[in-house]
């Protein structure tokens, strides 16, 4: 990472309130060039200019945990990916036991490799449908954050992420600049699954367009039948 990138995101993180070690730069610089190395390959990202993923993947991970008051005990990401926003938050938190679910393999494959790489203790990678571990007993409504970026609509979303919440845990879900539309949609949802809109805040990442974080609480133990079977919750919302 050249000093300008290291400048870019060690101080954008300063100015949230947040610090960053010369450890955990490093590692942000490694998991860069890892991530294009694989994309070659794998095609992991869209966004292949250095700053620009410092911008969209790095600081927009990491603006979910700027207004923690405290550490939570557990984290689940939905949809990984190339582990955004989840594996940021985790070397940002080293201590915060972290699970990515991730349904193709490839991508599951890059995921366990990095956290390898990156001598990420506590961070473990489920290779499964999120249907059926939101169906799985030593997950289910076992954890305190859901973290979920550019995985499904907010009502098709919420079915997903609700089962796996203990009440009073909280869906954070990166959105366009203007989700009240979504928001709007996924009301009946929620009040079926056992959630409610906490609130939704602007995010503002240097040199990127406006976008904005919703947060859903959990308020009520989620029905036994949701999430539904895999491929209904995208095809059929509730």
């Amino acid at each position: 990472m050249t000093d300008t990138a290291d400048r870019l995101l060690s101080e954008t993180v300063a100015a949230w309130g947040l610090s960053l070690s010369e450890h955990q730069l490093a590692q942000f610089h490694r998991y860069l060039d890892e991530l294009i190395i694989w994309n070659d390959r794998f095609n992991l990202t869209a966004v292949r200019d250095r700053p620009a993923m410092i911008r969209r993947h790095l600081l927009d991970s990491l603006w979910l945990a700027r207004d923690w008051y405290r550490l939570p005990a557990n984290l689940i990401d939905i949809g990984s990916g190339a582990g955004f926003p989840a594996l940021p938050i985790k070397i940002l938190y080293p201590t915060l036991p972290v699970t990515l679910v991730e349904a193709t393999g490839k991508k599951a494959d890059f995921l366990r490799y990095v956290i390898d790489c990156l001598g990420l203790s506590g961070t473990r990678v489920i290779n499964e449908r999120i249907e059926t571990v939101g169906h799985d007993p030593a997950e289910r409504e076992r954890y305190e954050v859901v973290t979920a970026r550019a995985v499904a609509e907010l009502r098709v979303l919420v079915e997903y992420a609700l089962p796996l919440l203990q009440v009073g845990g909280r869906l954070l879900a990166p959105k366009g600049r203007d989700p009240e539309a979504e928001i709007a949609a996924a009301r009946p949802a929620l009040r079926l699954l056992g959630g409610e809109l906490s609130y939704c805040q602007p995010v503002h990442i240097p040199g990127e367009e406006p976008r904005s974080l919703v947060v859903i609480s959990k308020v009520a133990p989620t029905p036994d039948r949701f999430p539904r079977r895999v491929g209904i919750p995208a095809r059929r919302p509730l």
